[in-house]
């Protein structure tokens, strides 16, 4: 708890002082540990597919390496071995997301700012329902148009990570064509997984949103739904990254 304290005091130091430049490093931090955990996710995944591919290969696998020189051996258990591996670890993808978290940051703490203004707490008004406004404006305008995320082009099929709450188009706009692809690469991420994605948007982050614009302070709201956004983002990996198998 004195960690916890202490880093909390910190951040309102640098709140205080320079609060856009905070959030902007913050945001980058989160993304980095969002998709961390993404890539990770999707790491086991395949490992664990690959196992389940080769189950039952073993026996016969084995006999046929008896009959073979210590050369060939080698040379056939590296590829079985190869086979199963996972793939490396893409920091490329992980800078990738931590630019777009970096970039993103003003906004969302801009847009955030706004719904406190356009729909301030009121004594004549109840609370739920200044906070229902703010959430009902954040879903139906930042969630389908900004909601960013990027893409993974590893396989299997799977959304990837979205940034939360910033817009699903933006997201998957902003990653496709970091990852060099094209108009048609846009329109293909749209038609294949921007439903989807939304779909789950509109499970999860408006619940989020509630206690997020209704009850937690304005300097840690983009933390607070950057932090949700981790399990968010992995789940948004995995279903991105199933598109591209």
């Amino acid at each position: 708890m004195a960690i916890v304290t202490r880093l909390v005091a910190k951040f309102n130091s640098a709140y205080a002082s320079k609060p856009v430049l905070t959030m902007m490093v913050t945001n980058a931090v989160l993304a980095g540990i969002a998709d961390t955990v993404a890539q990770t996710l999707t790491a086991v995944r395949r490992r664990q597919t690959a196992r389940n591919l080769g189950h039952g290969k073993t026996d016969f696998i084995s006999i046929e390496i008896q009959d073979l020189d210590r050369k060939t051996t080698t040379q056939v258990s590296e590829i079985s071995t190869g086979r199963s591996l996972p793939p490396s670890f893409d920091f490329e993808r992980m800078t990738r997301f931590m630019a777009f978290g970096f970039i993103l940051a003003p906004v969302q703490f801009k847009w955030f700012q706004f719904l406190s203004k356009a729909f301030p707490s009121h004594p004549k008004t109840h609370a739920t329902i200044t906070t229902f406004k703010r959430v009902a404006l954040d879903q139906l305008v930042m969630a389908p148009a900004g909601k960013c995320q990027t893409f993974n082009r590893d396989p299997p099929p799977q959304i990837r990570n979205t940034h939360p709450q910033t817009g699903l188009a933006c997201f998957f706009t902003f990653m496709t064509i970091a990852e060099g692809g094209g108009r048609r690469a846009v329109a293909r991420k749209f038609q294949e997984v921007y439903l989807p994605a939304l779909k789950a948007n509109y499970i999860l982050w408006p619940a989020v949103q509630m206690l997020n614009l209704g009850i937690i302070p304005i300097q840690f709201q983009l933390p607070f739904v950057s932090t949700i956004g981790i399990a968010w983002t992995a789940y948004l990996s995995l279903t991105n990254s199933s598109d591209e198998s």
